[in-house]
């Protein structure tokens, strides 16, 4: 048992999202980088679809009641547990009583807490996710709040020889190869229906300048701002299909990208969408920072989706066989 003694700025369960339910309005929302929240699940043995703590900018204080494995990934938000710094991108054990809190965020927006078991909230079509603007999923569609209790679920690993203590594994997951967090960002961009009716300098711009992502972004989408951009075009379109890493451009000039919490459709001109690969990424992005889109065609963005998913696979495998494998040590 978790109980959560000070909830943080924005802590969320969240999966791998509830797909399949967009021509009800639902969108699939699930953790902004599933990339970082698969891995905290391959590290503590649960399966890819395990519900995980979503933490951006400002992690919570949490106290555990009893001892778990634990797998923090995602952006590095200064973890301490009972007042030291958490291993990060690799297993830890949790003794009863334990505290994990985190300070001042280093690098990257949003931090991935798995614990051995998965979190225990009931699903809502499907998905444990946090939808906070439908107010359903995770608990109740609303973030973590002060006095909540979350509950987990029945691990199968092993305990740590002295349960009493941390016990840290000596093997982890390469988090810089994992999710490169370079500055300015490079999205790689495929460009989509609008983007020949952007004149030929600014979509020289929108290759060669670094937009700034804006404050008022969230996990439906990310403003960017940088030289506004225009359509040659000033006709209506119509409303269309929208996905996580579409880049709108609203009549103001303004791109805005969007997230996982985005809506199912839209009517601005839609000028690319981001390559999955360089989802991560995206979700890792911080108000303030800089990004650079590099167009890309398709084929090249299904090999690249193809090369990270066989990685991940790899990851995974490797990481089942370290637990009855290797004996912690402490």
């Amino acid at each position: 048992m978790i109980r959560v003694e000070h909830p943080g700025l924005l802590s969320t369960l969240q999966d791998l999202g509830r797909p399949g339910c967009q021509h009800l309005g639902v969108t699939p929302g699930g953790a902004m980088d599933s990339y970082s929240a698969a891995i905290a699940n391959a590290l503590v043995g649960n399966p890819p679809a395990a519900a995980v703590l979503e933490m951006t900018l400002q992690g919570p204080r949490l106290s555990f009641e009893r001892g778990a494995w634990v797998s923090l990934t995602g952006a590095d938000l200064s973890a301490e547990l009972d007042g030291r710094p958490l291993a990060c991108w690799r297993p830890v054990w949790l003794p009863a009583g334990s505290r994990l809190q985190f300070g001042r965020p280093r690098l990257g927006c949003r931090a991935y807490l798995a614990v051995a078991g998965g979190f225990e909230v009931t699903a809502v079509l499907g998905s444990r996710s946090t939808d906070l603007r439908a107010g359903f999923g995770g608990l109740g569609g609303r973030p973590l709040g002060k006095g909540d209790v979350i509950e987990a679920g029945e691990s199968g690993l092993a305990l740590p020889d002295n349960p009493s203590r941390p016990c840290v594994p000596a093997w982890s997951a390469a988090w810089n190869r994992a999710l490169p967090l370079e500055c300015p960002a490079r999205l790689r961009l495929i460009p989509g229906p609008d983007w020949q009716d952007l004149p030929d300098e600014e979509r020289r711009v929108l290759e060669t300048d670094a937009f700034r992502v804006s404050q008022a972004s969230d996990r439906m989408g990310l403003r960017l701002e940088g030289p506004p951009l225009h359509p040659a075009s000033a006709a209506e379109r119509l409303s269309a299909g929208v996905t996580f890493g579409t880049l709108q451009l609203p009549p103001g000039g303004q791109p805005i990208l969007l997230g996982v919490d985005r809506q199912t459709t839209g009517g601005y001109p839609v000028l690319g969408t981001v390559a999955s690969v360089d989802h991560p990424r995206l979700a890792q992005l911080r108000p303030g920072e800089t990004v650079r889109f590099e167009p890309i065609p398709v084929e090249r963005a299904q090999t690249l989706y193809r090369i990270r998913a066989l990685q991940l696979r790899r990851l995974r495998t490797s990481l089942g066989l370290r637990w009855p494998l290797n004996s912690p040590s402490s």
